[in-house]
Order: C-alpha cells, then sequence, then structure tokens
C-alpha cells in the first residue's frame, strides 16, 4: 500500500537481485530538509518542498528488506532511496496491497440465510495441494518435468527467457537457465549421444 501527501509528485523504482531502489521524483530539495525512516517494511519519506508545504511519502513494502542497510541521497531532480533485500528474489511489485476487511457474521447471514457462517482457510488449502503435489513420487521423465516447470515458475523473468530461448533455437535439446550464456548468440542443436539430428522434409 502506498500513502502520498502531494498527488503532483511521483515515484518510480527498479531492483537488482541483491538491491531495490527507489525515486521520489521532486525538484531542488535541501538535503537537511528530507528524512527518510524504515521501520520493518514499511517506509517514510518526509520533506519540505520549496514553496514550504510539507510532503510524506510511505509505502508498505511487498518484501522484507535490511534497514540497517539502507541509503538515501538528495539529487537536484529527486529523492534516491537504495534498499537492501533480505533475500535475493524477484519482486513482482514494490508495495502490499491492503488485505480486504473480512464480513461481518450478520453480512454473511443476511446473504446466505442457509449457509454456515464457517470460513474456509483458502491459503491453508493451497499450501497443503502444492505439498501433496510435491510429495508425489514421480519418475523419469514425469519427474524431469515437474522439475523443470517448478524452475521456470520460480526462476525470474531471465531465468525464464533463457528456457525459452535454448529450448527453442536448440529443438527441444537444451535448456539453459542462464541469460548470460545464451542472449548474445543462437543456442545449437546438441542431440543426445548415440543420436543424430534430422530435419524432416
Amino acid at each position: 500500500m502506498a500513502e502520498i501527501s502531494h498527488p503532483n509528485v511521483k515515484y518510480e523504482w527498479y531492483q537488482t537481485e541483491s538491491s531495490v531502489t527507489i525515486s521520489v521524483l521532486i525538484k531542488k530539495l535541501k538535503p537537511e530538509n528530507v528524512r527518510v525512516d524504515i521501520v520493518d517494511a514499511k517506509l517514510s519519506c518526509l520533506a519540505k518542498l520549496e514553496d514550504d508545504k510539507d510532503f510524506s511519502l510511505t509505502l508498505h513494502l511487498a518484501h522484507g528488506i535490511q534497514a540497517d542497510k539502507t541509503k538515501w541521497k538528495v539529487l537536484p531532480t529527486k529523492i534516491e532511496i537504495k534498499l537492501q533485500k533480505t533475500e535475493a528474489i524477484h519482486w513482482e511489485k514494490l508495495v502490499e496491497k491492503p488485505s480486504e476487511p473480512e464480513p461481518k457474521a450478520d453480512k454473511i447471514i443476511k446473504t446466505y440465510p442457509t449457509s454456515k457462517t464457517q470460513k474456509k482457510d483458502w491459503d491453508k488449502l493451497e499450501a497443503q495441494l502444492k505439498r501433496e503435489e510435491e510429495d508425489e513420487k514421480l519418475e523419469g521423465e514425469a519427474a524431469l518435468n515437474q522439475l523443470f516447470q517448478k524452475i521456470y515458475r520460480e526462476g525470474s523473468d531471465e531465468t525464464r527467457k533463457a528456457m525459452n530461448k535454448s529450448f527453442m533455437e536448440s529443438g527441444g535439446t537444451v535448456l539453459s537457465t542462464s541469460w548470460n550464456e545464451v542472449a548474445q548468440k543462437k543456442v545449437d542443436i546438441k542431440p543426445p549421444d548415440g543420436m543424430e539430428f534430422k530435419k524432416w522434409d
């Protein structure tokens, strides 16, 4: 969730494997008039604008960061805040969406007069199904396919690009997860030992 006190002030962000950088686009700020605080996964940025008005930005971050390693600086056109991730994972979003309030019991009864008000824990059910899927003992090609699907599902954008490019260009004989290895050149066809690749006419 993001809370911003000035509708004309925008912010943008980008990330690397280990950090997230947020740029708050405000010009001509004095460093002594800017303050950045981090508590848990909540970031607050306060500043006094050129017209002497107060500005505030609060971000409820989607993932944990190392608060003690936060760095920020005031540049002529923006405030730049660099955050260190606690895990080297790709962030799909910067801020956490607020959770929807649970409906009141009397509202549930009015909507569904004949049903019970017992609430299913869908997150728990999803986690259980995922656990059962992972525990399922597959063998041979099925186990290999399941492993590749897991790598693709949990991988970064670059990992997915590398897998798609290597698989397509090699005719399904090579599957690479390293974008650095496959980005600059075409992936050659590598049939298994003892086999020969032939094109169908």
